[in-house]
């Protein structure tokens, strides 16, 4: 938790230093942070708590890919059991990917020589990871391959920046794939970045034993493939983040509402 509250400390310094948003609510915010960081407390539940259910997954179990299938995020199958549909369309995007996704993807994309059997559309979360990415090569390589890189936001995932074609069928990384959300009448799939890109190469989605070789190469480098956007580690966002004062009378408000917030927990 602190990694992450530390990263998004410079990040939320980053964006007052350039102009976004109302600068006292990001410091706010900022100096909540760095005063849990100074005491980090962790909300637990009652020892007397009461559950509806308790549910037990074993991870160890799950040996294949699941998806979501068409057109309901809470209507689940293994890949084994749909390995082999045509797809005319794949989006890899949305609020629930991360920059080591979409790196996934390009390496996958990079090894491939031949032309993409099923459209893509790639749309980065935030312009912090498109701008990383881009440094790093890898819209290099949408372009290369022809996928359609949109401005990062929601895109397809809400249909309001741009719709897949009329009946198509869609494997898309975003959280719901509910009837026209997508494209009108489009079938659309929830899987992985991963499974996507593989699906995107291949035109259809593949078997559990294509999906474990496209993996193996991603596996090798998952340390570096995976990593976060720190941006406390970052130069640029650290050069910026360094110019911005919090100033006493934000700090106090902060103070206040994060007694508040320890009060209500209590």
């Amino acid at each position: 938790v602190i990694e992450y509250l530390k990263s998004n400390i410079v990040m939320l310094r980053w964006m007052i230093a350039g102009g976004y948003g109302d600068a006292e609510t990001l410091g706010r915010r900022e100096s909540r942070m760095e005063e849990w960081i100074a005491n980090p407390v962790l909300l637990r539940a009652d020892p007397d708590a009461d559950y509806a259910a308790v549910i037990d997954i074993d991870l160890s179990d799950i040996r294949e890919p699941i998806l979501a299938v068409p057109n309901d995020p809470d209507h689940s199958a293994l890949l084994s059991d749909v390995a082999g549909k045509h797809i005319d369309e794949v989006f890899i995007g949305s609020c629930m990917t991360n920059i080591g996704h979409f790196r996934a993807a390009g390496k996958l994309l990079e090894k491939n020589k031949d032309p993409l059997n099923s459209r893509l559309w790639i749309a980065p979360p935030t312009k912090m990871d498109e701008a990383q990415l881009r440094e790093e090569g890898y819209y290099e390589i949408y372009q290369t391959v022809g996928a359609r890189t949109e401005i990062p936001g929601c895109s397809l995932c809400m249909g309001n920046q741009a719709r897949v074609a009329t009946g198509s069928t869609v494997v898309s990384t975003s959280t719901r794939n509910f009837p026209n959300r997508m494209g009108t009448n489009a079938k659309v799939f929830l899987g992985s970045a991963e499974l996507a890109a593989a699906t995107a190469i291949l035109g259809r989605l593949p078997t559990v034993e294509q999906y474990m070789a496209f993996m193996e190469s991603i596996d090798a480098t998952a340390k570096d493939t995976y990593r976060y956007l720190n941006f406390d580690k970052m130069d640029g966002y650290l050069q910026q983040a360094a110019q911005v004062h919090i100033s006493d009378k934000v700090k106090a408000e902060a103070h206040e509402l994060q007694c508040s917030s320890c009060a209500l927990a209590q």
